[in-house]
């Protein structure tokens, strides 16, 4: 069965997408930490992230860094990348622009038009 990442680039499920190469898919985060948190996930569907192959793994790594890097000059501010690993059996890595409100856990509730505003934004 595939995994909602699986789903969503394959386009069975609509995002907000931020950038699209042949390793790896980034799009907004329905629940977002702060506004632009971003997953860039493998095309490849594995479970952890460590399970990637090699060349897989360096296009995830090299995908997150072109939108981090993005993301930085759109926002001005720093990006922390993460890897959790546990909402979804799908290797992912999120990105978030912090700024000075940013605090872990926190969730924000954005509309529509906020989210379309973002990825107009970020979107490659």
């Amino acid at each position: 069965m595939s995994s909602i990442f699986s789903k969503i680039i394959a386009g069975e499920i609509p995002c907000y997408k931020i950038y699209e190469d042949d390793k790896a898919f980034a799009f907004l985060d329905i629940r977002p930490e702060t506004k632009g948190h971003t997953l860039v996930v493998p095309k490849t569907e594995v479970d952890k992230i460590y399970d990637l192959n090699e060349e897989d793994y360096i296009g995830l790594m090299l995908a997150a860094k072109k939108v981090a890097r993005h993301m930085e000059d759109v926002f001005g501010a720093r990006t922390l990348l993460k890897v959790v690993g546990t909402e979804v059996p799908h290797a992912h890595i999120h990105l978030e622009p912090l700024d000075e409100s940013w605090y872990y856990g926190r969730t924000l509730e954005l509309s529509e038009a906020e989210m379309k505003e973002i990825q107009e934004k970020l979107a490659f």
